[in-house]
């Protein structure tokens, strides 16, 4: 893992913004909550990650800011805006205006993205026909030009191929155009190069770091691929239990964590690895229907002491960090 790719991005205007968010599974009367209390900033020309185990609540956060929430799950609390424009208020034909315009997602798994019944071309060509009014000949140059953008070969002739001839790498550029084609000014991008290659996954991030770069775009990349995320992002929010644990920039974050989860990550990734035995995070995330008191990480943290198993920690900002943890300053120091 190395963040010396990574690219250093002013801070541009505010395309996106979460504040205070709880999701929460519905069943009867009796809410899960399953993120609690979840504040971000999208900004033009930035990539946020956001890191965590399976379970920790970040794909529900990217699909809160695309209205996509599963059956099931509600926003309990707090505000989405996209554009400044508060979004708990939209309606089903005001999220089908914003999507694709505002805000676009790649999605981990290409093949469930497409429809196998259409030609990839067809529904790249769609949103052309259907939000900005092109005539078919119109929108199948506008296509074909996109498949080419995203470095699909031969795009005249890939035109008319269904998903299952396509192999996953040119699925997944595939995906990527429907996502840019009307140039959104959120791009959320949901484990974007799972089940990919090391060389296509090489591939495809340098085409989302092109296409990023070249549209400012906020950028939100859910992860968790350490090594992924030291490639494309500038800013890293560490998520554990539907909560934001830390964050800062991801330079800062990597050399000198100040949370004992995000040392754990960091420890737990081969190329961190001092010698050839790994340092697993003991135990499993708490299950959130019974999570534990005090603190959700103290179960498995080394630094956990009495204060830890009562008392959950705020999210205290520091300047541009910030942390949740009773005992940031020795985490810190253990990693000077």
């Amino acid at each position: 893992m190395t963040i010396s790719e990574t690219r250093p991005a002013p801070a541009g205007e505010t395309a996106a913004e979460l504040r205070d968010v709880h999701i929460g599974f519905r069943s009867g009367k009796h809410v899960t909550p399953v993120v609690r209390g979840i504040s971000l900033t999208l900004r033009r020309g930035r990539v946020l990650a956001l890191v965590g185990e399976s379970g920790s609540g970040k794909s529900l956060t990217s699909l809160a800011l695309i209205g996509l929430l599963p059956p099931g799950a509600e926003i309990t609390g707090g505000t989405v805006t996209l554009g400044g424009e508060d979004t708990t208020g939209f309606s089903s034909r005001r999220w089908r205006d914003a999507r694709g315009d505002q805000v676009a997602m790649v999605f981990q798994d290409p093949m469930a993205a497409l429809n196998p019944g259409f030609p990839v071309g067809w529904q790249i060509a769609e949103p052309f026909r259907r939000r900005l009014g092109l005539d078919r000949r119109a929108a199948r140059e506008r296509a074909i030009a996109l498949m080419r953008e995203v470095g699909i070969a031969d795009a005249p002739a890939r035109f008319g191929d269904h998903p299952h001839q396509f192999s996953g790498g040119m699925r997944q550029r595939a995906v990527i155009a429907m996502a840019l084609a009307l140039e959104p000014a959120v791009l959320l991008a949901d484990e974007p190069t799972t089940a990919l290659d090391v060389t296509v996954q090489a591939q495809i991030l340098q085409l989302l770091a092109q296409r990023q770069r070249e549209a400012d775009l906020a950028t939100l990349l859910v992860s968790h691929d350490l090594g992924v995320v030291a490639r494309l992002a500038q800013d890293v929010a560490v998520m554990y239990a539907g909560r934001i644990v830390e964050r800062g920039p991801l330079d800062d974050v990597y050399t000198r964590p100040a949370h004992p989860y995000t040392l754990g990550l960091l420890q737990a990734m081969p190329e961190a690895a001092e010698d050839t035995r790994l340092k697993p995070i003991p135990g499993l995330p708490p299950d959130p229907r019974r999570p534990p008191g005090g603190c959700a990480f103290h179960p498995r943290c080394p630094f956990a002491t009495d204060v830890c198993r009562t008392d959950d920690p705020p999210l205290v900002e520091t300047g541009a960090r910030a942390v949740a943890c009773h005992h940031s300053d020795q985490v810190t120091k253990e990693t000077a």
